[in-house]
């Protein structure tokens, strides 16, 4: 396979077929840097050698209602399992976006677990929301859970950048992650999103029980969903949860997935999530060939390497790190080391 060619024809305004994308997903272990030296070549065009830092912050944990089997916050995990605690208070919350801000993140994203918002919490987070903006100059990012187009408004006029609910998979494969809601409900939350004019993040767990098959099915999904960004998860499993048996995803497989979603999504914001260091481990600096953007400073219920770690990880393997107007303005191609030297 030429890799160099397909990657040439995606910059040149070309989408790649299904067929293509399985081909990536089953490239053989020796094609594997050519896979990512292709990749590499859409992102460079794309965001230069540029990495977007964001931060979670788990305003609200535990107790969900939902049964999202890999999820140590569902109703199905032992409880145990994950923390749990009450929205936390406003000044908990803009205290985080400072601290986010400090950290170079361009966006500050909070979560909260549970199905869906009740009408007195999106007062609360509204004007939470409109705290933050008036004081930290970064982007904010929520995830609520199911959201209705009116409150997918609502946020949109509290000042709100973007919103996040993931498909996670494909629709065929998403019965065996949940049951509790939809495929469709997810998909109604995304349109909503859109529709109000927030930006729309929106991603995946990739060795949640789905085949190469339902990959490709869920990168071409959040093409038809338009998608902003694209969180990247590797499913880590959970003590106390129904997937805590399941074996990580290779490295290797990691890799070949985010190739593929940037051969999907060649401008879209690819976005190493959770798992990152669990299933890589020493390769994680690989994973920034395709992707664009990363979390730093631990995940929900789990942490990360921590904050020094990825900088230390970026400038080793030649990255720098985005600011928010960096982040804003359209890619410009840049030079690769030594060319200018």
């Amino acid at each position: 396979m030429d890799w160099k060619e397909i990657s040439r024809r995606v910059i040149e305004g070309e989408g790649i077929t299904r067929a293509e994308a399985m081909r990536i997903l089953l490239s053989t272990d020796d094609e594997l840097l050519s896979v990512l030296d292709a990749a590499f070549a859409i992102r460079l065009r794309c965001f230069g050698r540029g990495v977007r830092l964001h931060v979670l912050r788990n305003a609200q944990s535990g107790g969900c209602s939902e049964d999202c089997g890999y999820c140590s916050q569902s109703a199905r995990a032992s409880a145990s399992v994950a923390p749990k605690y009450p929205w936390q208070s406003r000044e908990e919350i803009i205290a985080g976006a400072r601290e986010a801000h400090r950290m170079q993140a361009v966006r500050y994203c909070v979560v909260s677990s549970g199905r869906a918002p009740a009408d007195a919490e999106m007062n609360e987070i509204c004007e939470t929301v409109r705290a933050i903006k008036a004081e930290v100059p970064i982007q904010v990012c929520l995830s609520l859970g199911l959201l209705s187009p009116a409150q997918a408004r609502q946020l949109k006029e509290a000042g709100a950048d973007r919103y996040n609910h993931n498909l996670e998979t494909s629709e065929r494969n998403f019965p065996h992650l949940c049951t509790t809601h939809s495929y469709a409900d997810r998909v109604a939350t995304a349109r909503a999103v859109k529709t109000a004019g927030l930006e729309l993040c929106c991603g995946g767990l990739l060795g949640a029980g789905e085949n190469m098959e339902d990959r490709v099915e869920l990168a071409f999904a959040l093409q038809d969903v338009g998608a902003d960004s694209i969180p990247i998860n590797f499913l880590d499993p959970r003590p106390g949860t129904p997937f805590e048996r399941y074996p990580r995803i290779r490295p290797s497989n990691c890799l070949r997935a985010l190739a593929m979603f940037r051969f999907v999504h060649p401008s879209t914001e690819i976005r190493v999530a959770g798992g990152r260091e669990a299933c890589l481990g020493p390769m994680q600096a690989l994973t920034l060939y395709p992707a664009n953007s990363m979390f730093t400073d631990g995940y929900l219920t789990t942490p990360g390497q921590g904050y020094n770690a990825d900088l230390a990880l970026l400038a080793a393997a030649g990255f720098r790190v985005d600011d928010l107007t960096q982040a804003q303005r359209p890619a410009e191609n840049e030079a690769t080391p030594g060319e200018n030297e």
